[in-house]
């Protein structure tokens, strides 16, 4: 256990940032968890709306340092296919 004041200063502030980062990645989740099932349902508007709700937060976190901007444009390139694919199968329907 640290005694000077001034790592327990840092293992407080590491720890704010672990939950941070926690919460951020686990919202991160939800959001492309959300995303990918619109994307494989029947609404249009709705799949829309996901992705651009999951790239958006993809991007923010990405800008943060959350995690690595690489990984984010990856996340984004496959969500991109989806939704691309999804038009293409649904092309009476398809948003743009």
């Amino acid at each position: 256990m640290a005694r000077h004041v001034s790592s327990l200063k840092r293992e407080r502030q590491a720890q704010k940032r672990r939950d941070r980062n926690r919460s951020a990645l686990s919202a991160l989740r939800t959001y492309v968890k959300k995303a990918y099932e619109a994307l494989a349902g029947d609404d249009p508007v709705l799949a829309q709306s996901r992705y651009c709700t999951a790239v958006s937060y993809i991007d923010r976190i990405a800008a943060k340092g959350i995690i690595p901007r690489n990984r984010a444009s990856r996340r984004v390139h496959k969500l991109t296919l989806c939704l691309n694919l999804f038009r293409v199968s649904r092309p009476s329907t398809a948003v743009s």
